[in-house]
């Protein structure tokens, strides 16, 4: 059977919430899952990856369950290797599940998914004008965002809750927040949120949830057929 759907991602990310949302269309056994560092040591991650001075750092969920600072320009280049491997092995469609901002990734024969691209421009046209609340996991990404937003009729306020080590509790205060500042929509913008994320904000705050993977997933879904 060809291979269809290969998932790549970078540090340690649970593709087995979205699988559901794969499936629809092509089985299970059609899609393989590559981890560019979720299957190494944190020696081993920085023996290979570690940034050099003046390089910009990307904070990656490593194996031990903890963040770890590695270097983007080396990821990105390590990205592109595996890239060229599953375009050569006839993958129909690499999905990247990562929202960091990975630039310059290109693939000759398969379709390419990478949500820093496709997910600002599709949440800009579903909210329109209304006004957006963006739920990050980690401090450091929040100077990131305006960049990543800037195609927003309305720039986005923001706020930090993490899937991973947060509390239910400490993700509805964060969204709470974002409603009182003047949101009404809410974007649930890391892989690892999921859908009983999204259910548990609707359920307390009663407000529209988009959440990325779910967005990407979708996407993908669809190119299966």
């Amino acid at each position: 059977m060809k291979a269809t759907l290969a998932i790549l991602t970078i540090g340690v990310v649970p593709v087995s919430e979205v699988l559901p949302l794969l499936t629809e269309h092509i089985s299970e056994q059609q899609i393989t899952h590559h981890s560019l560092l979720g299957t190494l040591s944190r020696e081993e991650v920085m023996e290979d990856y570690a940034p050099e001075a003046g390089e910009v750092l990307l904070p990656t969920l490593l194996s031990d369950g903890k963040l770890g600072n590695v270097s983007l320009p080396k990821i990105e280049r390590a990205l592109q290797s595996v890239i060229e491997v599953l375009d050569n092995q006839g993958y129909e469609v690499i999905l990247l599940m990562s929202t960091a901002p990975i630039t310059g990734l290109v693939a000759r024969n398969a379709i390419l998914l990478e949500p820093m691209r496709i997910i600002p421009p599709l949440v800009g046209s579903i909210v329109d004008s209304h006004q957006v609340g963006v739920i990050v996991p980690i401090e450091e990404l929040l100077e990131t965002q305006s960049q990543k937003w800037r195609g927003l009729v309305n720039t986005p306020l923001l706020s930090v809750a993490n899937p991973f080590w947060d509390s239910e509790t400490k993700l509805i205060a964060a969204g709470r927040d974002l409603l009182e500042r003047g949101a009404d929509v809410l974007m649930l913008d890391c892989l690892g949120f999921h859908q009983h994320h999204r259910d548990l904000l609707q359920k307390h705050l009663d407000v529209p949830v988009l959440l990325s993977n779910v967005l990407v997933a979708r996407l993908a879904s669809e190119l299966l057929v």
